[in-house]
């Protein structure tokens, strides 16, 4: 099936079944109202490598109640040891677990039809970025969503970091000049043995696919909706972009560069932004959380926390909420128009 497969190692491919609607749903579903006093039952599809911060997140906000989990492996699926109950099949879980509202941690081929499948039921879904492997995927998506009025979010966790929100406090209402993001790390270090990131046709591309997402997200929760003025990639042997800076302009026409790095020698993840009464503020995403991936942790709980008050009705979700489509969109511009490395844009 295609909804098992886990973010980060790679499930079997596409299963023709995915296109169908989901078998025993109820698609006259709604979106829960904030009336409702008990917790929204939570189901997660894919139990890869970062499906322990969504398990870890639902478990400490009373707004959640992880009901169902879903991994195609069985070896995988065994190895769980929480309470929800376990299915080997998306369509399996939606229609017999009856979630409230489903993650989907899978990989980024897979995201559209899990996704889709999700929203069919009415079933309010929050996807790892990217939305899906392609924007013309991402509007399929976003238009089910609008259809039906069932929320969609893209978990840009990074914006919910808080370094980058006090520094989007900190400039807010003041003319920004210029910004720049670094997102640099060496991928191997983050695989944890799933190799289908190094893979362009599951992934969408390599490191501007799935890293650029979150750095332009950063970008335009301090400068709106963004255009892509330049780019400039360098690929390894196998064709997979290592490294990439995508220069993109404001709508108020501050201009920023996004730095991109598989290939770093360690981490280096923060933001610089220069204003326009020539002072310079700065917010490092890693700051504060010494440990491996330690900063996802509270990431990934205000990403559920948002995700809750969008089921419940008490926040709106508009046309590709939280800027997925847009990110998207973003990404496929820049692979466009990207010139070799050293050419075009000056890191």
């Amino acid at each position: 099936m295609v909804g098992g497969g886990t973010r980060g190692r790679p499930p079997p491919r596409r299963h023709p079944a995915a296109a169908a609607p989901v078998r025993g749903a109820d698609r006259s579903r709604t979106v829960r109202g904030p009336s409702v006093n008990r917790p929204l039952r939570l189901g997660v599809v894919g139990l890869g490598a970062i499906s322990p911060y969504y398990l870890a997140a639902a478990e400490r906000l009373p707004a959640w109640e992880l009901t169902a989990v879903c991994d195609a492996r069985a070896q995988t699926l065994e190895a769980y040891a929480g309470p929800a109950a376990r299915f080997a099949d998306h369509r399996v879980l939606l229609a017999e677990a009856r979630p409230d509202a489903l993650v989907v941690a899978v990989p980024n081929d897979v995201h559209l039809p899990v996704c889709r499948d999700a929203l069919s039921a009415s079933v309010p879904v929050c996807v790892e970025k990217p939305l899906a492997l392609t924007a013309a995927e991402g509007r399929v998506l976003v238009e089910l969503a609008r259809r039906g009025e069932v929320p969609l979010m893209t978990a840009f966790h990074r914006r919910y970091n808080t370094a980058v929100r006090d520094l989007a406090r900190r400039v807010a209402g003041r003319e920004i000049h210029s910004v720049r993001v670094r997102y640099l790390e060496r991928i191997e270090e983050h695989l944890g043995g799933e190799n289908w990131y190094l893979d362009p046709a599951r992934c969408g591309g390599g490191c501007l696919a799935d890293n650029g997402p979150n750095a332009l997200d950063v970008v335009r929760l301090l400068l709106g909706d963004l255009t892509v003025t330049g780019c400039a990639i360098e690929r390894d042997g196998q064709g997979l972009d290592r490294r990439a800076v995508i220069r993109v302009r404001g709508r108020t026409g501050a201009m920023a560069s996004v730095e991109l790095d598989w290939s770093y020698p360690g981490e280096l993840k923060d933001i610089e932004v220069d204003l326009a009464d020539g002072e310079v503020l700065s917010a490092d995403m890693l700051a504060g959380h010494p440990a491996f991936k330690g900063s996802l942790w509270h990431e990934y709980e205000a990403v559920l926390g948002e995700f809750a008050e969008l089921v419940d009705g008490r926040t709106a979700a508009g046309p590709g909420a939280h800027g997925g489509l847009h990110a998207l969109e973003l990404v496929e511009a820049a692979y466009g128009c990207a010139l070799p490395a050293g050419q075009g844009v000056v890191r």
